[in-house]
């Protein structure tokens, strides 16, 4: 399995932090390649443990060399430790060894796309940078955005 490799600069994400796609310098994600993600979320959504909220939800996380992890939600009967899909798949990824991306697929449920949690933002911008983000409905309908403009004052090792 190919590697991305971690590089750090100053900025958003501070010294240390993986490096953020932004405007300057950032990636293009390819619409091919958000249909291809968007299958695979919907995939690894059929594999969430959701028993108590019923509320399925498939993530897909590319790395800049374009593997793609995915993530599924699993909960727990203590909510507190339920697991969200997008969180799964970047622990999945940094556990791998993989620490830059540019893109994650959500989808799930609900009268609209749903949007990352807080805590899923959080860790996005801390272990991903400022990736595009799309969330798909079961209808297909989407919406495409920066991670800043989900997480638009980001708190990260640059506050610390």
């Amino acid at each position: 399995m190919k590697r991305a490799s971690r590089k750090s600069r100053s900025g958003p994400g501070g010294r240390g932090a993986p490096r953020r796609a932004g405007k300057a310098g950032g990636t293009t994600v390819s619409r091919s390649a958000l249909v291809a993600m968007t299958a695979l979320a919907r995939e690894a959504r059929r594999r969430a443990r959701a028993p108590y909220s019923r509320f399925a939800v498939g993530a897909a996380l590319r790395t800049r060399t374009g593997e793609i992890v995915t993530g599924c939600n699993i909960e727990n009967a203590t909510y507190g430790l339920t697991l969200c899909a997008e969180r799964v798949a970047v622990f999945k990824a940094v556990s791998e060894g993989l620490t830059e991306f540019d893109a994650i697929v959500v989808v799930a449920g609900g009268k609209r796309p749903a949007s990352p949690c807080g805590p899923c933002r959080q860790i996005l911008w801390e272990l991903c940078g400022d990736i595009v983000v799309r969330m798909v409905d079961l209808k297909g309908r989407s919406r495409t955005t920066r991670l800043r403009h989900l997480l638009p004052m980001p708190f990260d090792d640059a506050d610390l």
